[in-house]
């Protein structure tokens, strides 16, 4: 009987035995599944973010520069539509200011030549008659045919007298044709216009001694308005 109950006993721990053997192999195939499978995924996640284009900063910033770019297109067309508006404005006597200044071109010659855009951008800007304005300049200048050393070397367009003087003498020398320019009209508008003498009737005696200088304007503004 004693040696039947060792028997038994062998018998269930051997039993015991293998079947913790078992268990433990099973735990370990377990768990190298379960390894290789967070490993699998991992790697399967970084090739589909490498295939398929992120959600990040960058892709923001590419946005952000796209809008940027429609806006900057957008805004151009708008200013461009505001020049086009701007240019197809009448301003005067019935033209635009593309036209006035073909106008007045078609009268200033030798070193006035290709000045009809600022006598009529400028004489608009202060509120004088370009006409006027260019026909003075034409009669104190000569440049409906060939302009005065005056103007060539000086840039005064207008007889005005100051300093620096011209080659010492009393009228005076200005740095640039368009200085010239914008001085003598400034010079109209402020010592003239602003004044109330807007007509080469109302601004004879002040201007020049000439009895007739009225006269020789008005004959050159005509020319002008004809041509």
């Amino acid at each position: 009987m004693k040696v039947k109950n060792q028997r038994l006993f062998q018998t269930f721990t051997a039993s015991i035995v293998c079947l913790t053997a078992i268990l433990c192999g099973v735990f370990v195939l377990a768990h190298n599944d379960y390894t290789y499978s967070k490993q699998d995924v991992h790697e399967a996640a970084i090739m589909e973010n490498d295939d398929e284009p992120s959600s990040s900063f960058e892709d923001m910033g590419l946005v952000e520069k796209v809008k940027k770019e429609i806006k900057e297109i957008i805004e151009d067309k708008k200013q461009a539509d505001y020049e086009a508006y701007l240019q197809s404005l009448i301003v005067y006597d019935g033209l635009t200011m593309d036209e006035l200044s073909d106008k007045l071109d078609r009268n200033l010659k030798s070193t006035l030549k290709g000045k009809g855009r600022l006598f009529a951008e400028y004489s608009i800007e202060l509120g004088l008659d370009p006409y006027l304005a260019v026909s003075i300049v034409l009669l104190e200048t000569g440049c409906n045919w060939e302009c005065s050393s005056l103007v060539k070397q000086c840039n005064n367009v207008g007889g005005i007298k100051g300093s620096p003087g011209c080659f010492g003498g009393s009228y005076k020398k200005f740095s640039s044709l368009d200085v010239g320019i914008k001085s003598f009209m400034d010079l109209l508008y402020n010592n003239y216009y602003a004044k109330g003498l807007t007509t080469p009737e109302k601004i004879n005696p002040k201007y020049a001694e000439s009895k007739t200088w009225a006269q020789k304007v008005n004959k050159y503004i005509e020319k002008i308005r004809a041509s």
